[in-house]
Order: structure tokens, then sequence, then C-alpha cells
């Protein structure tokens, strides 16, 4: 099998990088209303890329929001099935003059793809397309293959939780297969295994009716920015790091001595890490856990934004009638970011009135954490196909970002999903100069048909 498919990949692959180069060459921006034709126009143009793979069905169903692309192919009842998700909108590209080149004109320079989702994630979705065109091709495929592409991963997936409660038999499948995430570096192989949840809350204090004269009333009346400052630094403990909001902690899986060396065996040059972003170390999180493990294993409550009072050029002696903050909190397994979000605000409602002011909060949007176990077949059958193509290996990773429908796949589906990525830290995904390394896309195509294999195997 191995040879008959390298030798199709080696034929094949001018062609399968010029077939990226349309797809990245549509701008399918979800969040601007001014790019929902073209938003159209990817999805026609993603399913007619798997009926060219060979699919055998392919069709796409309009929502509420962006259109999902389908597409399935059944070898047999008895064979497993996967399902592959993947989305086709892209972030917006502000700020276009930090681009070196054009977003939606894809180049390769020096090894690398550069353009709007080239990595995140049309890059590593068509790598899907491309290994299942070539199985096909081969006569290689034996599991049954399902494809499902949205067009609003990147604000929030809303259509999609909708359409997989409504579809629950047609998705039925034994494995989401997924690449929409990095590996630790390209010697060090991995899979995410667990991915934090978010609760996103925004808090008004209001203080005087009105803005002060802060000479005036300076030393009598309460400032709000001030209290505000004030009541969000309580609610972390500045000796253990903790976040100091009953309940908070209530749930949180404790990972084995044997779990947290495993997530620690990766290598990680802290001061580097820390240089990278412009600090001298790395103070954040609580005491007692590995930056490794703080990142990724134990959840956070951070300031995202905070204002309030006269920011403008020059000076205005006031003391600010409001203030306001963004306020994320990361959350790991064990906890559900309903019940975080109410904690928070009970919280912040309750310290209040020592501070002076009055608040009132504002839940944005949140979402669950996920974990993967590693002792399944799927995640034994992608650690033992990633061995193969990196020789060596692949380490479990526990990212501290958020794809919040993966979590929404396993409560509305009862599927686990396998985090299969391929990019690198250094694709600037959502940045200016998106970019996705040639050996990277290549080295995908390779891999995932090999997980088929051994998660066929699996079956017998």
């Amino acid at each position: 099998m191995e040879d008959t498919l390298n030798a199709y990949l080696a034929e094949h692959r001018e062609r399968f990088l010029d077939e990226l180069f349309e797809y990245l060459r549509i701008p399918s921006i979800s969040s601007e209303a001014a790019h929902r034709p073209d938003m159209e126009r990817c999805a026609a143009w993603l399913c007619g890329a798997l009926r060219r793979a060979g699919a055998e069905r392919a069709e796409i169903f309009q929502t509420e929001g962006n259109p999902i692309v389908y597409g399935e192919r059944i070898v047999s009842p008895e064979a497993p099935t996967v399902l592959v998700y993947g989305h086709y909108d892209v972030m917006p590209v502000d700020p276009i003059d930090e681009w070196r080149t054009e977003p939606f004109q894809p180049v390769i320079r020096d090894g690398r793809i550069w353009g709007r989702g080239a990595d995140d994630d049309k890059g590593q979705g068509f790598m899907h397309v491309k290994a299942f065109e070539a199985m096909v091709a081969t006569g290689t495929l034996r599991c049954n293959v399902k494809f499902m592409f949205e067009g609003e991963e990147e604000i929030g997936s809303g259509a999609l939780t909708v359409w997989c409660g409504e579809h629950r038999e047609m998705l039925a499948a034994d494995i989401i297969l997924v690449s929409d995430t990095s590996l630790l570096g390209w010697e060090t192989p991995s899979i995410t295994c667990g991915l934090r949840g978010l609760a996103f809350v925004e808090v008004e204090a209001q203080g005087p009716n009105r803005d002060l004269h802060s000479g005036l009333y300076g030393g009598a009346a309460v400032n709000p920015v001030n209290a505000l400052c004030k009541l969000i630094g309580s609610l972390t403990d500045d000796a253990t790091g903790r976040i100091e909001i009953p309940g908070f902690y209530d749930g949180v899986r404790e990972f084995s001595a044997a779990e947290r060396a495993e997530i620690n065996a990766a290598p990680f040059d802290e001061a580097a890490f820390a240089a990278a972003i412009g600090l001298d170390g790395l103070r954040g999180g609580e005491r007692g856990y590995t930056a490794m493990e703080r990142k990724g294993i134990r959840p956070t409550l951070d300031v995202c934004g905070i204002w309030g009072g006269y920011t403008g050029e020059g000076a205005k002696t006031i003391i600010p009638a409001t203030a306001h903050a963004k306020v994320s909190m990361r959350l790991v397994a064990g906890q559900d970011f309903e019940r975080i979000t109410e904690l928070f605000i009970a919280q912040v409602e309750k310290l209040a009135p020592q501070y002076g002011i009055t608040v009132r909060c504002r839940a944005l949007h949140g979402g669950y954490p996920y974990v993967a176990p590693t002792d399944s077949a799927a995640y034994r059958a992608a650690a033992r196909a990633m061995e193969e193509t990196f020789g060596r290996r692949p380490l479990p990773f526990y990212s501290g970002g958020s794809i919040p429908i993966i979590s929404t796949f396993e409560r509305v589906l009862g599927i686990k999903s396998i985090l299969m990525g391929f990019g690198l830290d250094t694709d600037a995904i959502h940045s200016p100069n998106e970019n996705f390394p040639l050996a990277n896309f290549y080295r995908g195509i390779e891999t995932l048909p090999l997980f088929y294999d051994y998660f066929a195997d699996s079956r017998k």
C-alpha cells in the first residue's frame, strides 16, 4: 500500500499545490458581511473538490449563517467511520500594511506557502481532501470517510452547532479527525490531547453620577477605575497565583505525577520562550506548576482590556464616572463555562460595595474544555502514523487555546476527536504574513493515510 500511495503522491504533488492555491485565492472572511458572496463561492469550490477527490456524496447545506459542506464515501458497513472536520473561513487581513505579500495571492518563498488561510485552516483541511483522493485513486481506502467543513469557525461556529444537532444520524462515526492545531516542532511531533475552555465576561463599574474635577473631588469621591483595578486584582492571590473565586476549582482535573512528567517531557526552553515575547521571565499563573503546565492544564483569569476616563491627547484632570474591563478565563477539564461565568459574576457583585462602586456584568461568550484519551484506538493509530513519517513518537500536548466546537461535537454527537495538526508556532495564524511550510503540507498528506490504515487494523 505505502509504495503505491507514495508514487501517487509524488506524481500529483504539484497539482495538489495548484489546487490549494485556487482555494486560498478565495477571500472567505466570515466576520465581514461584504465577503458573504465569497463564502458561498468557497463552499461551492470545496464541494467540487470533494467530488473530484472521490466523494460519492458531496453537497452544500444552507444555514442561517454560512454554508456547511458535507461529503462522504462509504466503503463497507463493517468498516470504521472517520468524520473529518475543518473550516474554510479565514480571519480578516488587517493590518494590511504589515503583509509582505498579497494575503489572497499565495506565493512560495523560503519553502513556505504565504497567504491568509495557508495554515488555518485551508492548508491543513485540504491535506485531508488530498490524502482521501490518494487512497481512493489507489484502492487503499479501508475506512468509511465523512467530511464536514464549516464557514464560521472564526466567529463561533453558531450554525454548525445547530446543524450537528439536526443531522446526528448522518454524522454517525467512530472518531472525528481534525487538523487545526500545531506541532510542538518539526523535530518534536505531537498530538493535541487537550484544549482549554473559555468564559469571557465584560464588567462595567459605576462610580459618581458624572465625571468629576480631580482636584475638587479627589480624596473624597471613589475613582471607579482605581476601584475596578483593585477588585479584579483581588480575584487572584498574589502569593499562590490561585484564583480567589469560591467554587472556581471545583471539579478541576488533577493530573497524576506520570501524566505531568509526560507533559514536561517536551523540550521547552523557558528563558527563550520568555525572551521571544520580550520578557525576562515567566511569572504568571499558579505556583507549583511548570510553565508548560500553567499554559496548558491549569485555569487562568486575565484582563484582556480595561478602560475609563480620559484617554485623549494631553491632560484632563477628572475622576471618571465609569470604568470597564473585559475578562477571559481559560478553563480546564472538569469546569463548565456557564457555571464559571455565574461564579465570576456573583463574586464581582459581592465585592463591589467594598470598593464603593456598583457593577454590571455581561457574559460575552464561552466554550467547554476538551480532553482526548491517549489510550484509545484512534490515538494509538495517530501516534503510530506520525511516528512512521516523523521518525519519532509524538508527544501528547495540552494546548492553552480553545476550539469550542470540539467539545460541542462530544456533547452533541457523542464522538471524541483526534487533533492531529501539522502547523507550527511560526505560521503566524490570525496575523499578517500567515504561512505554512511546504514540508508540513506534504508530510500531512503522507501521514493521514497511515492513520486510516492503522485505525482500520484496530477493528480487526
